[in-house]
């Protein structure tokens, strides 16, 4: 590979009290974020869709990934395979909207056809006009690409370099620390999805997540019944980060109902909450009643989507006089996210100013978000190193 300017991570791979955030480029630049791509987003477990996306056997939905396209196809025996969404033949994309495959995927071009383990089973006309087979062509060697992935709390992980640990062995301190919650979970339907689209590069969606020091000036109405000071650090250095809050106060609808709780949970979780990043782009809420996700899609340098979900104890089916309070809970959270829109699209523009330096790390409040900055800088750095890349 050739040998190209990059940035100079040093200042962020040291102390809170010392570093610097990560430099602007890695906020600016076309070419920082296609090595980002590659050494963050391919290398590691990226969070790409959910379960709930494709519900049914045959489901299958495709999406572009940073450029790269894939597809998610819930199989026969209820297993969710990722592909790239790619024949084998020509190159041609197989399915362009999510559908429901009745039988196999079928290439629109030249009907090449796999099915949904993956595996190439048809191949008209491919020795002649009324020859199906050739000897040059193995079926057994040419099934679709498949991306190494895995499920966890209905979120899709995928590992497009196929060179990262086992997920168990990558996510196994957040897996431990809430293994409490180890659960089926109910989503809690059309109203508890939604998107936010977000004129910023997406590691700034995921330190704002990190910490709760903008909590009173950002979010006043969230601070004034869980305040900044009810708020605690979480750190798994090289894992993950977030914050945590004491004090989590039940939504109620007027009747005074709540949602159930998850079953078993210690008395740790009557009034305790936690929100942490799942490096790299996944963010995670639980709290005794309620759990969700969003994940981070990263779409250019200064363009990002949030894809948020909730899901409950119990199938909403279940509970139908909670329907309104599952409206209210999702109405709540769009609203908290939303509030911080402002601040991560300013982060952006502040960016562009040609003096920032990275910023000053707050020792005592910003230290889960420089936790972030270290680890995106490790694998950076590690990513030149096993590719030979020099400054």
């Amino acid at each position: 590979m050739s040998s190209i300017p990059l940035s100079n991570l040093d200042s962020v791979l040291t102390s809170t009290e010392n570093a610097k955030g990560l430099p602007n480029e890695h906020y600016i630049s076309d070419r920082v974020f296609d090595e980002e791509k590659k050494a963050i987003l391919f290398e590691n477990w990226s969070a790409i869709g959910t379960g709930k996306d494709i519900p049914n056997i045959g489901d299958a939905k495709p999406l572009n990934f940073v450029g790269m396209p894939l597809l998610m196809v819930r199989e026969s025996d209820n297993n969710i395979n990722v592909f790239q969404n790619t024949c084998r033949h020509r190159g041609m994309i197989l399915i362009n909207e999510p559908t429901n495959i009745n039988g196999v995927i079928r290439c629109p071009y030249h009907s090449w056809c796999y099915n949904l383990k993956g595996e190439l089973c048809v191949t008209p006309m491919v020795g002649g006009t009324d020859i199906n087979t050739h000897e040059s062509i193995n079926n057994d060697e040419l099934g679709l690409f498949k991306i190494r992935s895995t499920v966890w709390q209905d979120i899709i992980f995928v590992n497009i370099s196929n060179d990262a640990p086992e997920f168990k062995d990558y996510a196994s301190k957040v897996i431990d620390r809430w293994s409490e919650f180890d659960k089926p979970l109910y989503h809690g339907g059309k109203d508890s999805s939604f998107s936010l689209s977000l004129d910023t590069n997406w590691k700034l969606a995921v330190e704002n997540y990190c910490e709760s020091y903008h909590l009173p000036w950002v979010h006043p109405e969230l601070n004034a019944t869980s305040s900044i000071e009810d708020h605690y650090h979480i750190e798994e250095k090289g894992y993950f980060s977030g914050q945590g809050s004491y004090v989590y106060n039940q939504i109620k609808d007027d009747s005074g109902n709540v949602f159930p709780d998850f079953e078993s949970l210690s008395e740790k979780w009557n009034e305790t909450s936690e929100y942490i990043a799942l490096y790299p782009n996944v963010l995670l809420g639980v709290h005794r009643d309620h759990f969700f996700s969003i994940i981070i899609e990263p779409l250019s340098t200064n363009k990002t989507l949030e894809h948020v979900s909730l899901y409950y104890a119990k199938n909403p089916s279940e509970m139908p006089q909670l329907e309104k309070l599952i409206e209210s809970n999702a109405s709540f959270w769009k609203t908290v996210f939303s509030e911080d829109i402002g601040v991560v699209e300013g982060m952006q523009r502040g960016r562009s100013g040609l003096m920032f330096d990275g910023g000053k790390f707050s020792p005592v409040m910003d230290s889960a978000t420089h936790c972030f900055h270290h680890w995106v800088a490790s694998k950076v750095q590690e990513f030149r190193s096993k590719n030979s890349i020099n400054l």
